[in-house]
Formats: C-alpha cells, structure tokens, sequence
C-alpha cells in the first residue's frame, strides 16, 4: 500500500503518538483539572506539556493561549461566531476550503457582509485585489495558508499588514500548513490560527486547536458554547480566564496526548527538514505527471511555492474512475473529488468534476512516489 492521502490525515502515526495515547488510558486516565487525586494531576500535566508543544511550534509565547479544539473546522467556528457581528465586514479569498466558506454563509444570512477576494487559476492570491477588498472598517480577514486542493502557499505575512492597517484582525486557516511549514505568530503578525492535529502534526483524529496571538484581546470573542471548566465552580458564569473560556467539558485528554506527542514528533524532526523533504517528492510528482501525454497538472506547478499537495485531471477520464483503478489495482491511496473546496475549484477551472489528489508526507519515499507515478502512466494508456 502507497499512502498519498496526508493531506485528508496523516498515516501512519508516529509510534511515540501511540504510545502517549495508550500511556494516557493505562497511566493517567483521570479527567483534568476536575480533581486533585494522581491521576487527575498527571492527566492535567500531560495536557499542558501538549500546550507548550503547540506554542514552542507555532512561537507562541504564552501555552495557556492555546486553546484546544475538535478539529480545525470546530477552531475557525470558535474564531468566526466568536469574533463577527451581524453589521461586520469579512475578507476571505476564493480559493478557502468549506470549513471557512459555510460559516460564512451562514454568517452572511444573518447579516454580515461577506466579500470574496479573487485569486489566479493556480491558487496565488491577487494582492491587489486583496489591498482593494479590505477597507478600513473591515473587522475580520480570514485565508488559508496553504489550499488543500493544490497547496498553493498564500502571502501571509502581507496580508496581515493590509488586514491591520485597515484595521481588521486576520484569522489563519493553518490544517495544511501546520507542522510542514515554519508558523511565527509575532513575525507573521497572525491574530487567530487555527489548526488540525491529525494532517501535519501527526496526532490522532478528533484534535486541534485555535491560539490567540499576544494583540488580541481574548474578551471580545464569545465563546461557542458554556459550561463546566473545572475553574471558579462556585460561579454560574463562565469564567473569562484562558483556556478555561473557550473550553467547556472534559477535555478529549488522550487525544490531547497524541497530539502533544505528534507536536514533539515534528520539533524533534524539524519543520525544515520536513518541508525539504516534502519539496523533493512533490517535485518528483509534478514532473512525473507532466510528462505522461494527457495529464493537466494544476496550481503553481512549483514545488516550492506549494505543500505536499499536486492534483491532476486526465483529458475524457473521470477523476472517481482513475482514483478507482489505483487503490485497487496498484494499491495507491489518494482522495478524488472537490474535497470539500468548491471555491476552490471554480478558481481552479476544475468544477464540478474535481480532480485527483496526491498527498505525500513524511513518511513516503521517493520509491513509492515512482510506484504512484507509473500507476497512472499505466492507467491514462488504458
């Protein structure tokens, strides 16, 4: 089996994940910070060393402004319900996954105007258009770093300055970029970033999490639901310190485990030889799949201006039937479709049919990628 599908979740796991998970269930699995026998202490340890993971990752300065979440998707709901008001101006691009896109609308039904920045038919963002869209009053700028259709990797850094000059906060979509590209909140200026622990950071499914960079002002966001935080219990209020605020409910603590132990796994790795890695193989695809006769590579075509991420189309052939042919003929996973961006694709030109995508990680090697790219040679010869 030849696994490219690292951009939908990571397999396999590091073994050190694993073993922090079964740790957690064997050794400490009392609920944290709700009481003060052992095994609650050693639970609420574990879930604060995956804290300071997360924010010696990302450069945060402060673990307790990490803030863990279900998933990215639960993440960007915490930062959009929490931060907008009916009457409030958002900037987002077209190429934003529907995690981003669905809130939105919905926002937009409710009153918040909501305005699309264009990019190119390769994923790159208009900065121009971008400069033209965020007017001073915006109150929000939310963009993903990285697309997961094609990877292309978007300007962060210049986006936050026009976000803040107009006087708007910029909430990052980070579930592709996390753990494969260097995150600097302070130097990037991010204000919101919110990420996923089962693609680039190796944790289980069923993680992630949102941190709030040092400029922002924690009670202006509302949290998406109240309840028992194991803090100030004489109070009916929800308590205004963080993480507490935003977390309500026994936490998913071995979970939590696997993604501490996956933040570990990447700092240990390096992001930079990560990334390197990832250049290389995605590299090798790109090439590999211009040169078979009938295949349209999409997005940059550049394997340092994208993630590990290259989708493909083949002239008069379905992308569910090409998909079809490599898992069960020739054992090579991927994820075809519109994967859940149909922005994205009408960017892209490739709606409604979608495409393939291939997704290497840091576990593939440049043999499996040769084994994927014969594949499909094979495939489009028919």
């Amino acid at each position: 089996m030849i696994y490219l599908d690292n951009a939908a979740t990571s397999f396999p796991k590091p073994d050190t994940v694993v073993r922090a998970m079964s740790n957690f269930l064997e050794r400490a699995g009392g609920n944290p910070g709700r009481s003060g026998h052992r095994l609650s202490i050693e639970a609420g340890r574990i879930v604060y060393d995956a804290r300071e993971a997360v924010a010696e990752l990302f450069r945060a300065r402060d673990p307790l402004r990490v803030i863990f979440t279900l998933n990215a998707t639960h993440a960007l709901n915490l930062a959009l319900r929490g931060v907008v008001r009916s009457g409030d101006r958002v900037v987002t691009t077209s190429m934003e996954h529907n995690a981003v896109m669905r809130p939105l609308r919905a926002l937009e039904r409710a009153g918040v105007r909501v305005i699309v920045a264009p990019c190119t038919r390769d994923g790159s963002l208009d900065l121009d258009a971008m400069y033209r869209a965020v007017e001073p009053g915006t109150r929000l700028v939310v963009v993903n770093h990285a697309s997961n259709v094609v990877g292309t990797i978007l300007p962060i850094a210049e986006i936050a300055r026009l976000a803040h000059a107009a006087g708007a906060l910029i909430l990052v979509d980070a579930a592709q970029t996390a753990g494969v590209l260097p995150i600097d909140l302070a130097a990037m200026e991010i204000d919101l970033l919110a990420f996923t622990g089962h693609k680039g950071l190796y944790g289980p499914p069923g993680t992630g999490g949102l941190v709030f960079g040092e400029n922002v002002d924690a009670a202006i966001i509302e949290p998406l639901w109240r309840g028992g935080t194991g803090s100030r219990s004489e109070s009916e209020e929800q308590p205004d310190d963080l993480p507490d605020k935003f977390e309500s409910g026994t936490p998913n603590g071995v979970g939590i485990a696997g993604l501490g132990a996956g933040a570990r796994f990447v700092l240990e790795r390096g992001v930079d030889a990560i990334r390197a890695h990832e250049v290389e193989l995605t590299r090798m695809l790109i090439e590999g799949l211009q040169n078979i006769s009938g295949v349209v590579v999409h997005g940059t075509r550049d394997a340092e201006k994208c993630t590990a991420v290259v989708s493909f189309t083949v002239e008069d052939r379905q992308v569910s039937e090409i998909g079809l042919w490599l898992d069960e003929e020739f054992g090579v996973l991927c994820r075809v479709g519109l994967h859940c961006a149909p922005a994205a694709h009408r960017t892209l030109g490739t709606f409604p049919r979608g495409t393939v995508r291939f997704a290497p990680g840091i576990f593939t090697t440049q043999d499996d990628i040769r084994v994927a790219l014969d594949a499909v040679r094979r495939i489009v010869r028919g």
